[in-house]
């Protein structure tokens, strides 16, 4: 069973950055991609960036080059550098991982909050 730990999130004001972290209990090689969906208030959970265990990224429409995925494998994790934030970034993100199943797994979500 994947179990994935999130780091991060937070309040920031607008224009502010923001760092999440999430860590496999599995090599990030044993799973096909990690990364992040959020999910803000009456609204549909939405993707926001994930790497495939190859590196292959995609990102959410939305981010427009103000998010990074990173990864470091020896750890298991991934990151993500959030830039530019604004008061539509605030939601609840959670960390997400897809197994070679495939079998969609989540960790606990994370609340970044952008607001002055």
């Amino acid at each position: 069973q994947v179990q994935l730990v999130g780091s991060g999130g937070g309040l920031v004001t607008p224009g502010g950055s923001l760092n999440l972290s999430c860590t496999a209990n599995v090599s990030v090689f044993s799973v096909y991609d990690m990364g992040w969906y959020r999910q803000a208030p009456g609204k549909q959970r939405e993707l926001v960036a994930t790497m495939t265990a190859g590196r292959t990224i995609r990102y959410g429409d939305f981010v427009k080059g103000r998010f990074t995925i990173s990864r470091d494998d020896a750890k298991n994790t991934v990151y993500l550098q959030m830039k530019n934030l604004t008061p539509e970034d605030t939601a609840m993100y959670y960390c997400h991982a897809e197994d070679w199943g495939p079998t969609d797994h989540w960790g606990q979500g994370m609340q970044v909050t952008v607001s002055s």
